[in-house]
């Protein structure tokens, strides 16, 4: 059984090497493929791959109809845009994420984000505090709940909405339910996104929902750029002089968005699971689940059908 690790920007070398231990400690055999340039390059290297371990790197129809022994693939990390899952279903190979694994790095970011903005990007000027505010989690899932229990030292207020998550398990974390994301964003000074990007979610963070907030509101997108309508915040933020953005990943119209001195800071690139922890920690969990996959059939993290 051959796992292969195909990774443009490589995991830190102790995740390697412990994908390695809990690869070769089954039996299997372990190959790598990193920093590579050129899409061949992976199309080669699948071609006798049983599993396929990646992070941001993309598993589109044509990687999969290169990999004629592809079994299971695993992206180490939260989010799975990057595997088209239609076709992986089609080649009857099981995608997988790695829940909660990167969760405590992202929700660490969005404090790092947080009193950044409410400082004012440390300009020198009087911010404010975020003890007492209103917080909304828009997603109450493994990254809202590390959110809400940071909050909790800040002596924030929190609120949270999830379509798909009880009132019963929100509460349990301290935390106040709402029941519609126009109520979320109506009642918080800040409002953290964390939902996918999906076909219902891609461009819903739109003008009339973050248009509701209070004045001097901050909305933080540590999730996908792809939820946010870029044109419509754009000309809300120009109406609205009082609002801020700040995301972890740039925007499509980062130059438009500059124009906004002072409201509105983008990471370079994507940073919420930017730690060597969550590096590590991902990269062995994906390991684990394709020797779990291979060795008791388990599919517990499957995300296609």
């Amino acid at each position: 059984m051959k796992v292969l690790v195909a990774t443009e920007k490589p995991f830190a070398k102790v995740a390697v090497d412990g994908i390695r231990s809990e690869v070769e400690k089954a039996g299997y055999e372990l190959a790598l493929l990193e920093k590579y340039t050129d899409k061949q390059d992976l199309l080669n290297a699948v071609k006798d791959a049983d599993a396929l371990i990646i992070r941001s790197d993309k598993v589109d129809a044509e990687v999969l109809n290169a990999a004629e022994k592809l079994k299971i693939v695993v992206r180490a990390g939260a989010g799975y845009d990057n595997i088209d899952l239609d076709a992986a279903t089609v080649h009857k190979v099981v995608a997988m994420n790695t829940p909660g694994q990167n969760s405590n790095a992202v929700a660490e970011l969005v404090f790092g984000l947080m009193v950044m903005a409410v400082r004012h990007f440390y300009d020198g000027t009087s911010g404010t505090e975020l003890k007492g505010k209103k917080l909304g989690i828009h997603a109450f899932g493994n990254v809202g709940r590390n959110v809400a229990r940071i909050a909790t030292g800040f002596g924030m207020e929190i609120y949270a909405y999830d379509a798909y998550c009880p009132d019963s398990a929100i509460e349990a974390e301290g935390v106040h339910p709402l029941h519609s994301a126009e109520e979320l964003y109506t009642t918080c000074d800040v409002v953290s996104l964390h939902i996918p990007a999906t076909a219902e979610t891609k461009n819903s963070i739109n003008k009339a929902l973050v248009g509701r907030m209070p004045k001097n509101g901050l909305l933080l997108n540590t999730a996908r750029k792809e939820v946010i309508n870029e044109p419509e915040l754009i000309e809300l933020l120009t109406e609205r002089q009082d609002l801020r953005y700040v995301a972890d990943i740039k925007p499509d119209a980062d130059e438009q968005f500059q124009t906004f001195s002072g409201r509105y800071f983008a990471t370079p690139k994507k940073m919420g699971a930017q730690t060597a922890e969550a590096n590590i920690n991902a990269g062995i969990a994906a390991a684990k689940q394709i020797v779990d996959f291979f060795q008791n059939g388990n599919t517990r993290f499957q995300v296609n059908k």
